[in-house]
């Protein structure tokens, strides 16, 4: 569980936008709309591959954009359909397209192509249309039929009348993955992995008794790539592999991946495509586990990708896989400090705070790289990860290590795009502490970034006997916090200035500032009033917070200070808070390591998910002042193959000028194999 949604927006008290920024002749932003910010990425250096790797990066890109719509149905069986009903309005009403109907409708389009469905791509919750029902009826009868998701026999109608509760009623469906502790999360979860019929009292037990039955030294991860469904009466998995569920997607991956194969940069690379193939084909986990093998070996090629069903995060019960894919080339120059992280993984477990016996004796295969990115899909698209740890597999990374990368070119991105608007001198009373951030906030960012990947997800141990998914609906929001905790507690160590990554010995403060800002007040901008906090990262982020402030309130760590009617954060003691981090960082692996679900209950609910409604007000009524997205996501740019007369290709171009709404509807008109209903 390691694709790090971790500061999708990078961290809101450093990452403030201006339209127009920019230090070179790249566009960083783009357009605004809702609570979103487009931005672009620039892939450096693109232009210096060799026409191999060139063509390489085009076909495994290929390979990632064909997923797209494999993430669109498992975030909801309606999502297909329900995209291709607003697109053909959008694309062919003949009405008046200034109304607030139609704009409306527009911005909702726009938000479902962004989350990838009918809910919010953070907060889970069911957008709420600001178009009338009465409008869309009548604009869909006033286009081709032809180009609505219709049924055999099916009447405009009819879809309205089976489309439209999904849309319009609040009741139904209202959130995608639901956490909330007493409920069954598989029946009120929205999200396609299971069938409607299902429980998840059945769901434990049928996976449980996989278990059981299993591998116990080398299991797979059970029920990664699959539906649970009933059919009469008994459980069983559509499995999704090329003759299976999303087969005809899937077989379209397959095709681009065949065609990349004669590319490889080496042998070791020309394998992992391979593996992948043959576990695309069969839709056996253990085909998947020897994939990731190989793929963890893999190391010394410039080039490297992912590709498949890979975070839970999508699953109430954190086990089934989301689509995405991307594809991405090693940065040579900034490498060599996530290599230095790496080269001392050692080090860093055996000086760590937690108990020896949920320590690692040995560290193997811990690779660590900054990368830049060429394409972005599936999970990872419009909104994305900035690192990334991979396997998840717990005996995989136990035998054959992991691969951390940061993603350079993104964070590169942010940081270029962010430029005051006021957001520091508003939520940030002390100018000392916005000097500190400025200084050293992007550097501290990226290193926090790095410990998490690289080290974070790569350090401790589980016992033997304890099952990946014993923590249930809290196993994401623990394991994010294991990472960042290993991170906090780390960054204010004096190894990381004797080996040049920190320039200061007090640079690291301006990340637990960033950090306690974020998780006791300005994250709470990201929540509707009246909710709880939902999103495994932002409970993560507040445990943390909260927790560290309540423990060390005795002797006034941190506080939360009024000043001009206004609520500001003090941290009076950086050592004293760094070993609160080293306590709770302790706790959090052994939590982990033992898998103890009611331990991890405590520790999420008692400080991860309940919101003061007086400090949410305050936070949103500050924050809507300053008139800042709160979300980011990133628009692709566009490869174009060149070939010559007999269709070889001979150069490949790539272009940043493709807006949103082109890249969007391109996207599903020249990705989208699927079937409307799976």
């Amino acid at each position: 569980m390691n694709y790090k949604k971790l500061l999708i927006a990078m961290t809101l008290c450093t990452a403030s936008l201006s339209m127009n920024a920019s230090t070179d002749d790249f566009k960083y932003t783009d357009e605004k709309f809702a609570d979103i910010q487009m931005l672009r990425y620039k892939v450096t250096d693109f232009e210096k591959l060799t026409l191999r790797q060139k063509i390489l990066v085009y076909y495994l890109s290929e390979a990632a954009l064909y997923g797209r719509d494999i993430l669109f149905d498992q975030n909801g069986a309606y999502n297909l359909r329900i995209r291709k009903m607003l697109e053909t309005v959008y694309c062919e009403y003949k009405g008046n397209r200034n109304t607030d109907d139609f704009q409306a409708m527009t911005t909702y389009l726009k938000r479902v192509w962004f989350s990838n469905g009918i809910h919010h791509h953070y907060g889970c919750e069911k957008f709420v249309p600001g178009f009338s029902q009465e409008f869309f009826r009548n604009a869909l009868k006033s286009v081709s039929r032809k180009n609505l998701p219709l049924q055999s026999g099916q009447t405009v109608d009819k879809l309205c009348d089976e489309i439209f509760p999904i849309i319009f009623d609040p009741t139904i469906m209202p959130m995608r993955v639901n956490l909330k502790a007493g409920d069954d999360l598989i029946k009120t979860s929205a999200a396609n992995y299971y069938g409607t019929d299902i429980s998840q009292q059945e769901v434990e037990a049928f996976y449980a008794d996989m278990r059981q039955k299993g591998d116990p030294e080398h299991p797979v991860m059970y029920g990664l790539n699959s539906q649970l469904v009933k059919k009469d009466g008994q459980l069983q998995e559509r499995v999704w592999s090329t003759t299976g569920m999303y087969g005809a997607a899937l077989s379209k991956i397959v095709s681009q991946l065949q065609k990349a194969l004669p590319y490889a940069e080496s042998e070791a690379q020309a394998s992992v495509i391979r593996r992948l193939i043959d576990y695309y084909i069969s839709g056996n986990l253990k085909d998947f586990d020897q994939y990731c093998i190989e793929w963890v070996k893999n190391t010394d090629d410039l080039i490297d990708f992912t590709n498949g069903f890979t975070e839970v995060y999508g699953d109430p019960l954190g086990m089934k896989g989301s689509w995405e894919g991307f594809a991405n080339f090693k940065n040579l120059e900034t490498t060599a400090r996530t290599e230095k992280l790496s080269q001392n993984a050692q080090w860093f477990e055996d000086n760590s705070p937690v108990a020896p016996q949920f320590k690692k004796k040995e560290c193997k295969g811990i690779s660590a790289k900054v990368i830049t990115a060429t394409i972005l899909a599936g999970d990872l698209y419009p909104s994305t990860a900035i690192g990334i740890n991979l396997p998840n597999s717990n005996w995989i990374r136990k035998e054959y290590g992991s691969k951390s990368v940061t993603i350079g070119n993104l964070t590169d991105a942010y940081n270029k795009a962010a430029h005051g608007n006021g957001f520091e001198e508003e939520f940030i009373a002390d100018e000392n502490v916005r000097s500190l951030i400025q200084n050293y906030g992007d550097i501290c960012d990226d290193l926090h970034t790095d410990l998490h990947e690289c080290l974070g997800h790569g350090s401790g141990k589980m016992l033997p006997g304890i099952s990946d998914d014993s923590l249930r609906a809290y196993g994401s929001t623990i394991e994010e916090a294991r990472a960042d905790l290993f991170a906090l507690y780390y960054l204010a160590d004096a190894k990381l200035l004797e080996m040049g990554l920190t320039p200061s010995k007090d640079a690291y403060k301006s990340e637990y500032y960033s950090y306690m800002l974020n998780g006791l007040l300005t994250q709470l901008v990201r929540i509707k009033p009246g909710n709880n906090i939902e999103e495994a990262h932002m409970r993560n982020r507040a445990l943390i917070a909260r927790w560290a402030y309540e423990k060390g309130k005795e002797k006034n760590v941190v506080e939360l200070y009024q000043q001009n009617g206004k609520t500001y954060l003090r941290i009076n003691d950086y050592e004293a808070l760094r070993q609160l981090f080293g306590r709770l960082l302790a706790e959090v692996q052994r939590v982990k390591s033992e898998g103890d679900y009611k331990a991890a209950h405590d520790l999420v609910e008692g400080y991860g998910v309940k919101v003061d409604p007086v400090l949410h007000a305050e936070m949103i009524a500050r924050y809507n002042q300053l008139n800042i997205a709160p979300y980011k996501g990133f628009i692709n740019p566009v490869y174009t193959a060149v070939t010559d007369r007999n269709g070889h290709i001979t150069d490949v171009k790539i272009d940043y000028k493709e807006s949103y709404e082109h890249q969007m509807l391109r996207y599903s008109k020249e990705y989208a194999p699927l079937p409307f209903i799976n």
